[in-house]
């Protein structure tokens, strides 16, 4: 049988595709790796991966292996975390994933005071893109994300914490900006500043609008940001608008929410931000406190149940 050592090795080389990398983020020398992998080999009678191909990859049989042996080492995490844990006191360390569209606006919002409740959580918080976040779920490298949902990702849950209603941020150069109120028909695709691709609030911007892949506002510039102060300072500078959700609104000034803000009449669009994790999730008690801590400290404005007359949750995919 296995050892948890060697299944470790092996997941290591799956995961990074090079047995060097292996070695080194298992804090071991490259020849003790392959030979504690070459010994499982030798037990199981196949190859678990195909040293041939560049990166390595795992053979058919290989990758089923893989697949029970990040079962059994997750089992195992969850079974040490339990035993650590049996105190009355949150305690532990939580791998959180949070959308770049979100963690500068929300985290700034919670985090003194979850840390001060919770002095022996030890939260580790990554900005990530969705398709990370949910990459990282399924691998166990990430414990819970919070980005915009509904997402129906097999095996994992979603606690939804908010309903987030967007602006229109506009030049004052562009005719929507005398407007009080705007709505989905003004928008032209020719004007818009969108994020790069694989920003999940690039998608929902192109859902609602109707946009489909086009020129730029400047039809010889093709530019994607990859965050949105970036776009702020482009529609301030020059022309054009783009889509902000109502935290970034939160950070601006009351003159310039004045000078560029415009808000959607109703059914205003919409997004729904959600605690996801795994459905074999076991820090229960450490994700209750984290989500707690996030509903104590919103907004009074920011919903957290969807108000399906007055807001229109953009659907993702």
């Amino acid at each position: 049988m296995p050892s948890l050592t060697q299944l470790e090795y092996i997941v290591a080389v799956e995961k990074l595709r090079h047995f060097g990398k292996a070695a080194d983020s298992c804090h071991v020398t490259q020849p003790t790796l392959s030979m504690q992998i070459q010994k499982v080999e030798e037990e199981i009678g196949y190859p678990l991966f195909d040293r041939l191909k560049k990166p390595v990859m795992p053979t058919a049989k290989g990758q089923k292996f893989i697949q029970q042996a990040k079962v059994l080492l997750h089992e195992h995490l969850k079974l040490m975390d339990l035993s650590k844990n049996q105190g009355g006191e949150v305690s532990g360390e939580l791998r959180l994933g949070v959308i770049p569209t979100v963690a500068p606006y929300l985290l700034p919002l919670f985090l003194d005071s979850f840390s001060g409740k919770y002095p022996k959580v030890h939260l580790l918080i990554d900005e990530m893109k969705t398709e990370d976040i949910l990459a990282g779920l399924r691998d166990d490298r990430v414990d819970a994300g919070i980005l915009a949902t509904p997402l129906h990702e097999p095996g994992l849950k979603e606690r939804p914490l908010y309903y987030e209603p967007f602006s229109l941020y506009v030049s004052k150069l562009n005719p929507l900006n005398a407007r009080k109120r705007v709505k989905e028909s003004d928008i032209e695709g020719h004007d818009m500043w969108l994020l790069a691709d694989g920003h999940c609030f690039r998608t929902q911007i192109m859902r609602y609008c109707s946009l489909h892949e086009k020129d730029g506002v400047f039809h010889n510039v093709a530019f994607a940001g990859g965050n949105l102060d970036t776009l702020r300072n482009l529609i301030r500078k020059s022309k054009g608008y783009t889509l902000v959700p109502s935290l970034f609104v939160e950070t601006l000034s009351e003159s310039e929410r004045r000078d560029y803000v415009r808000e959607f009449e109703k059914p205003v669009p919409s997004r729904e931000i959600s605690l996801i994790y795994r459905r074999d999730q076991w820090k229960s008690d450490v994700l209750a406190a984290l989500e707690a801590t996030i509903r104590e400290r919103l907004p009074k404005h920011l919903s957290q149940e969807h108000d399906p007359k007055g807001q229109e949750v953009v659907p993702i995919d």
